[in-house]
């Protein structure tokens, strides 16, 4: 069952009934779901689907006209052409009676194997494609090679595209859907563990319970997310210690340049290198405060894709075990019980999103347009946070708030923490609203001296609804 993507997929029917030529760049991480929202979209279409393989230009010309033959001339089975000029040229005259749709996937594969093949496409875009009722799509994993050869201005083919698709992972509502037998709680989780991948959310079968379904992909040697992260990077990069090292050191709690380059034990040149590049595919990202300038010194560096940080915080740990075939007995005794700590963070970034959602339908007391946390010295100058903070540039106005997943009520020392912390955010912000954020609800004292207007106490359920 294909779930979600409904934007995208408007995007791509929109862009076919257009006439003539059209080209849309489709790009994100692998295991994000892109081939499979090109495969839905072509469903019942006069259209042809190829992934390039890492082998040379010509045998991918072979195989992918043998591919295009296969889908729109099966008469002609068992020919195909090597010669790129000469497959162009077919493709252009297949499309003389109606529109055809090609879907190249893994573009990089092909540009990497000879580096005058974007070249050699882009004439045959100009000279063949551009007056022919063709919708091409091209797609591809590796993010910085699709920004860099695809969609920059050096790239031959810039200024061609009638559009692009950056797909990003599932938010914690459409995650749900995945599983949809489960409790808010457990639907958290899920989301949480996976990052909302498309492909990990569908390992999760709501039928088992949720300890069965995370010691079977993680806790197991047969796992899919058992070697996943290892798996991504040796894709990725070619150094593979120096990034694998730098994560472990950043899930570990170091978050500034100094003290991660100190624990990695590389320079910080190099570890700008590494930071960019992890940064440009998801993993890592440079985080400042709600308010406070790009380069500020408070800005830290954190494992932001979920999936690695659990797979950091617990798995190194859980190998010996695991290879012996006893991972089961890790979760059980090491892991679940820290499951709602690492939950924390991953509930913050829920609770974000939900604030600047309702900031946006225009259900807080001010049109949130930027949601984020903050972080700095408190009144008495001890360090101090705000898990939410919502901005309403416009109007310079915002919302605070603050989350609790535990198994415990949200209760009066917590509220009034979180009141006691007014005023510190920049000072050009009113804050106009509160927002208590709580798996487990609220004390009675909370909701009898919250006020009516301007504090609102949300459960999880709620972020659901």
């Amino acid at each position: 069952m294909f779930i979600g993507r409904k934007k995208e997929l408007n995007v791509l029917e929109d862009t076919y009934k257009m006439p003539g030529f059209q080209m849309t760049v489709v790009y994100g991480r692998r295991r994000i779901g892109k081939s499979r929202l090109i495969t839905e979209f072509i469903k019942g279409k006069r259209a042809s689907y190829y992934v390039a393989s890492k082998t040379s230009i010509e045998d991918n010309v072979h195989k992918w006209s043998s591919q295009v033959i296969a889908d729109l001339a099966p008469d002609m089975d068992g020919l195909s052409v090597d010669n790129p000029e000469a497959f162009f040229r077919f493709v252009g005259n297949l499309a003389d009676k109606e529109k055809i749709i090609i879907a190249l996937d893994e573009i990089p594969y092909i540009a990497e194997a000879d580096e005058s093949f974007l070249s050699r496409f882009q004439v045959a875009v100009d000279t063949i494609f551009a007056s022919k009722n063709i919708y091409l799509i091209i797609c591809g994993s590796a993010i910085s090679f699709m920004e860099k050869e695809i969609l920059s201005e050096k790239s031959p083919l810039f200024g061609r595209r009638t559009n692009q698709i950056f797909l990003r992972p599932f938010n914690y509502i459409e995650s749900a859907e995945f599983v949809p037998r489960y409790n808010a709680e457990e639907k958290a989780i899920v989301y949480g563990v996976t990052g909302g991948v498309a492909k990990y959310l569908t390992l999760f079968d709501d039928k088992l319970s949720l300890d069965d379904n995370l010691i079977k992909n993680y806790f197991t040697t047969s796992g899919y997310l058992y070697e996943e992260p290892m798996n991504l990077l040796t894709q990725e990069f070619r150094t593979v210690n120096t990034y694998n090292t730098v994560i472990e050191v950043c899930a570990g709690g170091a978050n500034k340049v100094t003290e991660i380059a100190d624990k990695a034990h590389i320079t910080t040149a190099t570890l700008a290198y590494v930071l960019k590049s992890l940064d440009t595919v998801g993993v890592i990202s440079k985080i400042t405060p709600m308010t406070e300038k790009e380069n500020n010194r408070r800005s830290v560096y954190e494992v932001t894709d979920n999936m690695y940080r659990f797979w950091y915080s617990f798995i190194p740990g859980a190998k010996a075990a695991i290879e012996m075939d006893r991972g089961d007995v890790f979760y059980k005794n090491y892991v679940k019980d820290k499951i709602h700590s690492f939950m924390g963070k991953v509930f913050e970034d829920m609770c974000r999103h939900y604030t600047l959602l309702q900031g946006l339908d225009g259900k807080l007391n001010c049109l949130v347009t930027n949601a984020g946390s903050w972080w700095g010295p408190g009144h008495d100058h001890i360090p101090t946070d705000i898990d939410v903070v919502g901005i309403d540039d416009v109007n310079k106005k915002a919302v605070l708030g603050e989350c609790k997943f535990k198994n415990e009520v949200i209760d009066k020392e917590v509220y009034e923490a979180l009141m006691d912390r007014r005023g510190l955010i920049d000072k050009r912000y009113e804050e106009v609203e509160f927002l208590f954020f709580s798996l487990s609800g609220f004390s009675k004292w909370v909701k009898e001296n919250a006020h009516p207007d301007r504090v609102r106490l949300v459960t999880l359920e709620e972020l659901y609804d």
